[in-house]
């Protein structure tokens, strides 16, 4: 199996064997590495020039999609060799997510973007359709992003476990949404903030859910009915969440990154101090991970994916310095498997670190 290391897309993987190929999506194309022994080397790079938010494979076609910043959806039906746009009928070309789930027997994929529009496509790609109840939701008028163009977007998109006609949407900065009804209606789940970077739905406890984002890791445990902040700012794990996985086999097992600040302090004192944190009992407490991590690390760490593979687990992190961490041992021990990528970073969260990494930005 290949793995998808990316900011907006699928995050947790369930495996017959560990997989040896893992594609990561820069803010220059995709970079793709496969293991070799006990190393990891890159052995191609598509789609140059492209700002990849997320990547995603839809398992039942083959067929793997990218969402790239203001570029659209591309796809892949040689493996992710080639690649070409598939944008008919988008509402917006700003990409931020990409998700997929067997609606009524049939696969249906799903686009978030910036400004907030959430679209659908019923034939892999070649045409795509809006839900327009997405544009007609409590407080929509309230969403806003502090950096231009100052509007909100879908950063995330994620299902009820076995149900998914119960959609669930994050906005940044607005807050999360919930469909009950495959998506014919919205409602707004309160919430302690309204920076909500994404949701994590245990799949042993449905009614436990997280959020991370601005304020911090939050939890409910009466499926959002009340909220509990675990952490936030100036914490040991850091005040800026936002990669958020767990063990498929046991999700009460869960590692979380995140930056000591915002990404506003990250550009004008050039370091993020990023730790990995882990816990062993569904969030209520976590210890920091170093093991091969360095501590503090100067760089956000933007996209997480852990693969769980009968006995073993491994977990990759990728950074906007270019780096790829990874960890076959479920985080105790950590390797570096590649740098001087092109940074991996959700919108402009290099900026300011790492441009001299990006020759022309």
């Amino acid at each position: 199996m290949t793995l998808a290391l990316s900011h907006g897309a699928e995050t947790i993987y369930s495996s017959s064997a560990p997989s040896n190929r893992v594609l990561v999506g820069t803010i220059d194309g995709i970079a793709e590495l496969e293991r070799d022994g006990d190393s990891w080397a890159v052995t191609r790079r598509t789609l140059a020039g492209n700002h990849i938010h997320a990547i995603l494979l839809e398992e039942e076609s083959g067929i793997w999609f990218a969402g790239v910043n203001k570029g659209g959806v591309y796809r892949s039906k040689d493996d992710a060799a080639t690649w070409e746009a598939c944008n008919d009928g988008l509402a917006s070309t700003d990409m931020y997510s990409l998700a997929s789930a067997k609606v009524d027997g049939k696969v249906r994929v799903f686009a978030g973007t910036e400004p907030v529009h959430l679209s659908f496509s019923d034939d892999l790609g070649d045409t795509w359709a809006e839900m327009a109840s997405m544009q007609d939701v409590p407080n929509m008028e309230k969403w806003r992003f502090p950096a231009p163009p100052h509007v909100g977007h879908l950063k995330h998109i994620n299902f009820a476990p076995g149900d998914v006609s119960t959609i669930f949407a994050s906005v940044e900065q607005g807050g999360l949404y919930v469909s009950h009804d495959a998506g014919e209606t919205f409602d707004e789940i309160p919430g302690p903030i309204d920076d909500v970077h994404r949701l994590v739905i245990s799949t042993t406890h449905p009614e436990r859910m997280y959020t991370t984002g601005g304020g911090g890791l939050s939890m409910s445990e009466d499926a959002g009915h009340t909220w509990n902040n675990m952490f936030g700012y100036e914490s040991e794990m850091g005040g800026y969440p936002d990669q958020l996985v767990f063990k498929p086999s046991d999700p009460d097992y869960m590692l979380v990154s995140a930056g000591k600040k915002s990404p506003r302090s990250w550009a004008t004192e050039n370091n993020a101090l990023s730790r990995i944190s882990r816990s062993r009992d569904a969030g209520r407490t976590w210890e920091v991970l170093t093991g091969g991590l360095p501590d503090y690390m100067t760089h956000s760490i933007e996209a997480m994916a852990l693969e769980e593979a009968g006995g073993t687990t491994q977990v990759f992190a990728a950074s906007t310095g270019g780096e790829v961490f990874w960890s076959g041992n479920a985080g105790d021990t950590w390797q570096t498997i590649a740098t001087g990528l092109a940074p991996v970073s959700k919108g402009g969260h290099f900026r300011g670190m790492t441009e001299q990494l990006v020759p022309g930005r």
